[in-house]
């Protein structure tokens, strides 16, 4: 049995139905439905759930630093499983091991702020690599940073 069988085929055609939708969504909905897909279809929604995701921590939960840790975390939980089944993107990575970088500094949180530089030091070798739209508009959610 696939990991597929669990999932609600209603909850997945109601994502899809939502984000194909004429209404704009709330961020918080994006990421209710990219959860959603990512189970199903985990290619193309893991990069659009990273970044629904630091959206949403930025967006809604900026004065509640740890909740907005907790989906920064989330997100680089996606990201990462990105990069295992497609290790060419590496920037997406980066780019949110950035954002939550910026999110234990705020919260002062010295040990994780180290290690998450080191894990960014030992990814990130070449520093002129373009980002990609998805990248760049997870940049531009904390505002002006090195890129």
């Amino acid at each position: 049995m696939n990991h597929t069988a669990h999932i609600s085929h209603d909850a997945v055609l109601r994502a899809r139905v939502a984000l194909l939708g004429s209404q704009a969504l709330t961020v918080r909905q994006e990421v209710a439905a990219y959860r959603v897909l990512v189970q199903v279809s985990p290619l193309p929604y893991l990069p659009l759930l990273a970044r629904a995701l630091c959206a949403y921590s930025r967006q809604e939960f900026g004065d509640q630093p740890d909740t907005a840790l907790a989906l920064r975390t989330e997100a680089l939980a996606a990201a990462r499983r990105m990069h295992s089944l497609d290790p060419g993107r590496v920037q997406l990575l980066i780019v949110v091991l950035k954002a939550c970088r910026l999110q234990l500094a705020a919260m002062g949180r010295q040990e994780e702020l180290e290690a998450v530089q080191r894990e960014i030091a030992h990814l990130d070798t070449d520093h002129r690599r373009e980002l990609g739209p998805l990248e760049y508009e997870i940049t531009l959610l904390d505002g002006p940073r090195e890129r």
